[in-house]
C-alpha cells in the first residue's frame, strides 16, 4: 500500500464503544486523513443502517457480505469478546488488518490462536488497550525509573454494556496492561478479591499483584459506583507521580537526592527552595507535567493506521494482549478462590 493511497477501514459490531470508533474514523476522513470508512457491520439491520447514515458509509449485517463488497484494508473489531477470535480470524484470514478491542480474547487458546493467524497470514494486528494512548500516559513514560509501588483506582457508575466479562476483563484490565508496560517484571504473586454486586459475574474488585522485581501494585476496579475515578499513582526512589486519566493530567513531587542522603548545605536548601514549584519543604519540589491533550481513541486509531500503512508491527501488539489477558485471568481465578475460602457460595455465585 502506498503512503497516499487511502486504508479502506470498517467496525465491526456498533454498539456503544463501536459507535465511537465510527464516529472518529469518519472524523479523520472528514478532515483529509488517508483513511475511508468504507462500511459499519452489526448483527442489527436496524442499527447498522443508522449508524452507516450518520457518518456517511455503508450498512452491512454479515462479515462475508462486507468482506466481498466492502473491498477493505482494515477493520475495528468491537463486537463481544466471546466473539473477538471468529470475527477477527475470518477478517485476518481474508487478509484484513484489524484492530481488536479489548481484552483480546476470553481465553489464552483464543488469544494464541489469533497470535497464529495473524503471523501466518502477515496481518498487522493490534489489541485497543486505549489507556496506552491517554496523552497522561504518555508524559508519564519519561519518569519511569524504578517504580516500586502503583495505587490505582477505577471506578464507575452501573451500566448494562460489557457484561459478558466481568469487572477485571471489562475496566481493570485497562491498569493491569499499563502497570505491565511500566513495570516491565513478571508477576510473582495475585492476591485479589471479588465480588458480583447488580450483575452474576464480578462487579467490585480489589487486586495486589507483586512483581519480581520487588514492586507491589493494588487495584481497585468498580462498575457499580456513585462516582466515576480513573486515577493511577506510583512511587519510586525520591518520587512520587500522580496520573489523573479522565483530566489527562500529571505531577510528580520530587526529593532531591542530597536531601534524602542528608548531605545539603544551607545554601543548597535555599536554592532548592526557589525552584519553580518548590514545596515549604526544602529540596521537595512539585511539577505539573505539560501534557498535550487529545481525544485517546483518536490517538489509537492514528496509531493503529499508521501501522496498517508501513506494516510494522503495532505500538500494542497481539503478545501485549495476551500477556495483560494472563494476568487477569489469573486474577479471577484468585478471586474465585477467595470466595471459597470465605465460604460465599451460600451466598452469590461468581461466574468465571
Amino acid at each position: 500500500m502506498s503512503s497516499q493511497e487511502k486504508i479502506r477501514i470498517a467496525v465491526v459490531g456498533v454498539g456503544a464503544f463501536g459507535r465511537n470508533h465510527a464516529r472518529v474514523l469518519a472524523e479523520l476522513q472528514k478532515q483529509g486523513g488517508p483513511v475511508e470508512l468504507a462500511g459499519v457491520c452489526d448483527a442489527d439491520p436496524e442499527r447498522a443502517a443508522e449508524l452507516a447514515m450518520e457518518f456517511k458509509t455503508q450498512a452491512f449485517t454479515a462479515l462475508p457480505q462486507l468482506i466481498q463488497k466492502g473491498k477493505i484494508h482494515a477493520a475495528c473489531v468491537a463486537v463481544p469478546t466471546v466473539h473477538h477470535l471468529e470475527v477477527a480470524k475470518t477478517l485476518m484470514e481474508a487478509g484484513v488488518d484489524v484492530l481488536i478491542e479489548k481484552p483480546l480474547a476470553t481465553a489464552l487458546a483464543e488469544a494464541d490462536d489469533l497470535i497464529r493467524v495473524a503471523h501466518s497470514k502477515q496481518r498487522v494486528a493490534m489489541v485497543g488497550h486505549l489507556e496506552r494512548f491517554n496523552p497522561a500516559v504518555r508524559a508519564t513514560a519519561g519518569l519511569i525509573t524504578q517504580p516500586m509501588f502503583f495505587e490505582v483506582h477505577r471506578l464507575s457508575l452501573f451500566s448494562p454494556r460489557a457484561l459478558d466479562v466481568d469487572v477485571v476483563l471489562d475496566l481493570m484490565i485497562h491498569d493491569i496492561d499499563i502497570v505491565l508496560s511500566l513495570v516491565k517484571s513478571p508477576v510473582k504473586e495475585v492476591r485479589a478479591v471479588g465480588l458480583p454486586i447488580l450483575s452474576p459475574r464480578v462487579d467490585i474488585g480489589n487486586v495486589r499483584l507483586e512483581f519480581d522485581s520487588g514492586c507491589v501494585a493494588n487495584l481497585t476496579a468498580s462498575r457499580v459506583s456513585t462516582e466515576r475515578v480513573r486515577k493511577l499513582r506510583f512511587f519510586q526512589p525520591r518520587q512520587y507521580v500522580s496520573v489523573d486519566y479522565a483530566k489527562q493530567d500529571v505531577f510528580a513531587i520530587t526529593v532531591a537526592p542530597a536531601i534524602l542522603a542528608g548531605g545539603a548545605s544551607p545554601e543548597q536548601l535555599a536554592a532548592a527552595a526557589s525552584l519553580p514549584g518548590a514545596l515549604p519543604i526544602p529540596g521537595v519540589r512539585l511539577e505539573r507535567l505539560e501534557v498535550v491533550k487529545e481525544e485517546p481513541l483518536r490517538a489509537e486509531l492514528r496509531a493503529f493506521l499508521e501501522a496498517v500503512h508501513t506494516r510494522k508491527t503495532p505500538e500494542i501488539s497481539l503478545e501485549d494482549g495476551r500477556r495483560a489477558l494472563a494476568v487477569a485471568l489469573d486474577i479471577t481465578r484468585a478471586m474465585a478462590e477467595h470466595h471459597r475460602r470465605a465460604d460465599l457460595d451460600h451466598i452469590t455465585q461468581i461466574r468465571t
